[in-house]
């Protein structure tokens, strides 16, 4: 479900692939607040800096990848929700994820409706009564 939001939430998403995220930014862009980065590295400047309410974020990135910038950010803020994804899915890293406090792994790409869903869980598990739960998911 989509929700009527109370306040503007803000979300990182952090891919090193520019066409991704900006298909991930331009879907989310009605819904939430999105910051857009390319890495695990700038995801952790934006985190520092900025108030961001959850990270979703490529597993697999250059450098820094996904499940260990989960971990340093948790380590900065560790009630901030993360969600992973990555077409390379399986149990080892949806395990690891899950040690480091990810809040969730999907596939990539992830269905609309799927990712809205997930995203909407989280913010709602973490930030609690700030969702008037009246409206339904858009179908695409």
């Amino acid at each position: 479900m989509v929700c009527k939001i109370d306040r503007e939430f803000r979300l990182l998403v952090a891919d090193d692939d520019p066409g991704f995220r900006e298909t991930v930014t331009d879907f989310l862009h009605p819904h939430y607040e999105t910051i857009a980065v390319g890495s695990g590295e700038e995801a952790i400047e934006v985190v520092e800096r900025r108030t961001i309410h959850l990270v979703l974020m490529d597993v697999h990135m250059h450098v820094l990848n996904g499940v260990d910038t989960v971990r340093i950010v948790r380590s900065i803020r560790d009630e901030l929700p993360c969600i992973l994804i990555t077409s390379d899915f399986s149990e080892g890293i949806v395990e690891s994820a899950r040690d480091e406090g990810a809040y969730a792994v999907l596939r990539k790409p992830p269905q609309r409706r799927h990712l809205l869903h997930t995203i909407t869980s989280a913010l709602e598990e973490c930030y609690g009564d700030l969702f008037d739960q009246s409206r339904d998911v858009p179908k695409n």
